[in-house]
């Protein structure tokens, strides 16, 4: 099982102006959103919040509208869209959800809620820090 860091993910009301500073400010590239196939939300699944993206050519970064009621709606216990977090990518999920499992660390398997083609996982670091581990998986429609 390997795992690599791919992107940080900031919230944020106004997510043009975060998105603006990033581009034009760092010299981020823009990521169009048709690169990230999302599944519809619907009343009990998922996050319709505005994103944008950008990168370095590397790394990425995830600008998405802050949503304090996603936890809730998904039947979650960690909300991702609430303050942020940092996302690292496997080659493995089962594996690495497994290892969760015997360290005894609780995670939010939010699947592919939020992303067609990731299946995604939330968890907390010792200072409440929100970590995503998801793996590339087919598109499903």
């Amino acid at each position: 099982m390997t795992l690599t860091f791919h992107h940080i993910n900031f919230v944020s009301k106004d997510v043009d102006k975060l998105h603006e500073f990033y581009t034009d400010v760092l010299g981020l590239s823009d990521i169009p959103i048709a690169n990230f196939p999302r599944p519809p939300e619907t009343d009990d699944k998922g996050y319709g919040g505005y994103i944008r993206f950008a990168t370095d050519g590397v790394m990425q970064m995830h600008l998405a509208e802050r949503d304090l009621n996603v936890a809730y709606k998904n039947g979650q216990h960690i909300n991702p869209v609430e303050r942020g977090h940092i996302a690292f990518r496997t080659d493995d999920i089962i594996s690495f959800m497994a290892d969760l499992d015997a360290k005894g660390i609780s995670y939010a398997d939010y699947g592919t809620a939020f992303a067609k083609e990731w299946h995604q996982v939330f968890f907390y670091d010792p200072e409440g820090n929100i970590i995503e581990v998801h793996q590339q998986v087919s598109a499903t429609n």
